[in-house]
């Protein structure tokens, strides 16, 4: 991660100081629902913000980043966490005492005020000017220049920006019931970044000008507490010179489109699926990899069947006699969506409501194996006839005289 500016990263996410990592991440998550670029398509403000927020998260959600930014008021890949804590446990604090070398103290910003770092143990002998000092060579050191350059990022030969990659998408799908069952071919509309044609994704357009961070220079002035330091322009990379931005795509490289899209379903896929288009989703600033589009399946419903995994749920009604008797009747499956026969169960003498009875293989075919098919489970619902007729009651009567049974007795012997 390049140097930042002195930013308030607390105060960007709305926490204080003293949040913790839970905390900031619910700010940020809070936030990134508001202001990302998909909920607010061609809002160049709210796209600078999302990025605010993306980079304060990013410091103060990883402890040895927010040890840092914490101890100096900024961030750096190229500071050591553990000086950062050292610094916080007093390691930097205000040089006194004697017997200290003139190396030993520092002086920056203006009227000569000392830099709150300890050299006494640090040896200088190896340095130009000092006690047995040997000539610089042309791939040796150059004195504080260089170790300040080498831990703060600082040089004018540092890399130019690089390009950066694109980031995911994740759009929810309505498929209907049977086209999950069978397959088939889903259509929507995305809004995606796609590589701006102007330039090529490159951001630059015409000639090279000088950089309006650094003045062409290559570096910037960086405060950290009382210390001071020059690093590396980080929008020039040190090279004090950029080239003009692109007038289509104002130097980001890409550009915000809808775009219709058009997928395959599989047969067999699952209500909550995530589908995995590699490439097709943002495209990346300045020749970046375009990122991925991921498609999480939301599957409709049915008035007779339901889906569970790859089987198939239903409840059929049968008569008294049938469940009395047993029978053979027949029982929709999803096969009669398609003008298939109807299947016939044979439904055992005495079967009760509630009682399932399973139909092998007639289930949903297997989205993963080849040849794989779930069952479906009939649930059986005896349905009580409404006898109005004296004849039918009359007969109804005489059964309970030959099945005195009382279907209650158990109930009553459990208490």
């Amino acid at each position: 991660m390049a140097p930042t500016q002195n930013k308030d990263y607390y105060g960007t996410l709305g926490v204080k100081k003293t949040a913790t990592t839970d905390e900031i991440r619910k700010a940020f998550r809070k936030l990134a629902r508001k202001y990302h670029p998909d909920v607010n398509p061609g809002d160049r403000k709210a796209e600078e913000k999302f990025k605010e927020i993306s980079e304060a998260n990013d410091v103060l959600s990883e402890e040895k980043k927010r040890k840092v930014y914490d101890q100096f008021g900024f961030y750096s890949d190229n500071i050591d966490a553990a000086a950062a804590e050292a610094a916080a446990r007093g390691g930097y604090g205000p040089m006194s005492g004697s017997g200290r070398s003139g190396a030993g103290r520092a002086a920056a910003g203006r009227g000569g005020q000392e830099v709150p770092f300890d050299f006494s143990g640090f040896d200088f002998s190896g340095f130009q000017g000092g006690p047995g000092a040997r000539q610089e060579t042309p791939t040796g050191g150059g004195g504080f220049r260089d170790i300040f350059g080498s831990m703060f990022g600082g040089g004018r030969g540092g890399a130019k920006q690089g390009a950066e990659p694109g980031t995911d998408l994740e759009y929810t799908v309505q498929v209907d019931f049977w086209t999950l069952i069978r397959g088939g071919v889903t259509k929507l509309e995305i809004q995606r970044r796609e590589t701006c044609k102007t330039c090529g994704g490159s951001g630059a357009r015409g000639g090279i000008a000088e950089c309006p961070e650094c003045h062409g220079t290559g570096e910037v002035t960086q405060m950290g507490g009382r210390m001071k330091f020059n690093i590396q322009c980080p929008r020039c990379g040190g090279a004090g010179k950029v080239q003009n931005a692109c007038p289509a795509c104002e130097g980001s490289g890409v550009l915000q489109r809808k775009e219709p899209l058009e997928f395959r379903i599989k047969a067999g896929t699952r209500d909550g699926q995530r589908i995995r288009l590699a490439g097709r989703g943002n495209a990346g600033s300045h020749g970046g990899a375009a990122g991925d589009l991921y498609l999480v399946i939301k599957g409709g419903t049915n008035p007779v069947f339901t889906r569970k995994g790859d089987d198939i749920h239903v409840t059929v009604p049968v008569t008294i006699a049938e469940a009395a008797l047993g029978a053979k009747i027949d029982v929709p499956t999803i096969d009669t969506h398609e003008g298939g026969g109807r299947t016939l169960l044979k439904v055992p003498p005495g079967v009760q409501t509630g009682q399932r009875l399973r139909l092998r293989e007639k289930g949903v075919p297997s989205a993963v194996t080849e040849g794989l098919r779930g069952d479906q489970i009939v649930e059986v619902k005896v349905m009580v006839p409404k006898v109005q007729d004296e004849r039918s009651k009359e007969i109804l009567r005489e059964l309970a005289k030959l099945n005195p049974e009382d279907p209650r007795e158990s109930l009553f012997a459990g208490i």
